[in-house]
C-alpha cells in the first residue's frame, strides 16, 4: 500500500483520538465541577440551618421576654384594679371648691337662718360607682398602651437581632 494513501487514515485517527480525549476531559471537568458545587451547596445549607436555628432562638428569647413583661403589666393592672375597688385610688378633689357662677346669695330673714341647724358636713363614703368604672377604664387603657409599647419594642429588638444575624454582625 502506498504510504501517501495512509496519511488521510492517520490524520482521521488522530482527529478521532484527540476528539475523544477532549470529550473525556470535558466530561470529567464538568463532573468535578458538579461535585464541588454539591459540596459547596451542602456547606451553604448547613450555614443556613445554623442561622435559622440562631434566629429561632433569638425570636423565642424575645417572645419569652415579652411574655414576662406582659405578666408584670397584668399584675400591676390587677393590683391597681384592687386598689380602685377598695377606694384607695380616686380622682383628685379641688383644694378650693368653687361656687357655681349662677349661685345667688341666700335671701330671707337672717334670724331664721341662724336658728336652723348647720347641715351635716360632707360624709365621704368613697368613690361613686361611675368614678370606679372610669378609673378602671383609665387603668385598662394605660395597661393596653403599656402592652402595645412592649410589643412594639420587642418587634424592633427582634428585627434588629435578625438583621444582625443575617448580616453576620454579632
Amino acid at each position: 500500500m502506498n504510504p501517501i494513501a495512509l496519511y488521510p487514515i492517520v490524520i482521521l485517527a488522530a482527529l478521532i483520538a484527540s476528539g475523544g480525549f477532549y470529550k473525556y476531559g470535558y466530561s470529567n471537568g464538568w463532573d468535578d465541577r458538579d461535585a464541588e458545587m454539591q459540596i459547596e451547596i451542602a456547606r451553604k445549607n448547613e450555614e443556613a440551618r445554623a442561622k435559622e436555628q440562631e434566629m429561632a432562638k433569638a425570636v423565642a428569647d424575645k417572645e419569652t421576654e415579652l411574655r414576662k413583661a406582659n405578666n408584670v403589666i397584668n399584675k400591676k393592672q390587677t393590683d391597681l384594679n384592687s386598689a380602685i375597688r377598695a377606694g384607695r385610688v380616686r380622682f383628685p378633689a379641688p383644694s378650693c371648691p368653687q361656687a357655681p357662677a349662677s349661685a345667688t346669695a341666700a335671701a330671707g330673714d337672717s334670724s331664721q337662718a341662724g336658728s336652723q341647724p348647720d347641715p351635716a358636713p360632707d360624709t365621704d363614703t368613697g368613690p361613686s360607682e361611675s368614678e370606679r368604672q372610669t378609673l378602671e377604664l383609665i387603668a385598662q387603657i394605660a395597661a393596653d398602651g403599656d402592652r402595645a409599647i412592649n410589643q412594639l419594642n420587642a418587634c424592633i429588638d427582634a428585627y434588629d437581632n435578625m438583621r444582625n444575624i443575617i448580616n453576620g454582625q454579632q
